[in-house]
């Protein structure tokens, strides 16, 4: 019987881990927050900033195992039509958290990216996120990339509409347009697509989410809210993405 060991109290990785065999970029669909805080008979706004708090910990949990380059969904394009006292409550939250922790991040080695239309942001929230962007523009330790007024359509849509100008510009031939092409003008250019895409609170879908990147990506579904997981969760997504055998559509032959 296997023994599965529990994640190191330094930071270890866990020895029932391999190393070799880490996903490079894990991206997450932190679902549940508002949910969680209504079992407790909390407001919602609780739950979120407890999903806060454990994506904190993910965060620096990728630093202490060697995940290169995590992408989280934080608010996307149909957030929006939630009530408007969440909303505002959430941009609000968005800005504290970076004003509490870029000077952590930046000590860290951590990099981080916003991605998606900005532009209907508040604007002293997209002023702290450019000078948060730029402070940290420089670390390698994990490239953190939070997705924000994101919406998977509406990526390739503006990427469609990059190379469609190129095309109008005379620098590219509709012929000859490749994926490549694409994929240097979508959000999450230049790092390369995720291995492992982890959903916590155990639904089943997408939701609007790198629907490109996602194509060959290894699909793991967590049973529990997002405030509730944890590097023992993650260890055990882990632990699930180096059972697979990563094919990308081929089969494996006997040599």
């Amino acid at each position: 019987m296997n023994t599965v060991h529990p994640p190191s109290a330094s930071g270890q990785l866990p020895p029932d881990l391999d190393p070799r065999r880490l996903p490079a970029h894990v991206a997450v669909i932190m679902d549940g927050n508002g949910r969680w805080a209504e079992e407790r008979g909390w407001p919602r706004f609780l739950g979120h900033r407890q999903g806060v708090e454990a994506l904190n910990d993910i965060v620096r949990c990728c630093k202490d195992w060697g995940v290169a380059a995590l992408t989280v969904y934080a608010f996307s394009t149909e957030n929006w039509g939630r009530p408007v006292q969440e909303v505002n409550f959430l941009m609000t939250l968005f800005h504290e958290v970076l004003e509490r922790e870029l000077r952590n991040l930046v000590a860290e080695g951590v990099q981080l990216r916003f991605m998606g239309d900005l532009a209907p942001l508040p604007k002293t929230l997209r002023h702290f996120m450019e000078e948060a962007m730029s402070a940290t523009a420089h670390n390698q330790a994990v490239h953190f990339n939070v997705a924000m007024n994101y919406g998977g359509r509406q990526e390739i849509l503006h990427a469609v509409q990059a190379v469609a100008h190129r095309v109008e510009q005379g620098e590219l031939k509709a012929a000859a347009i490749t994926e490549q092409d694409l994929t240097e003008h979508l959000y999450t250019h230049p790092t390369p697509d995720p291995d492992l895409l982890i959903r916590s609170s155990g639904e089943l879908r997408l939701s609007n989410f790198l629907l490109w990147q996602l194509a060959y990506t290894e699909l793991y579904v967590a049973d529990v809210f997002w405030p509730d997981f944890d590097r023992a969760c993650f260890h055990k997504a882990l632990l699930h993405y180096q059972t697979r055998k990563r094919r990308f559509g081929r089969l494996d032959l006997p040599t």
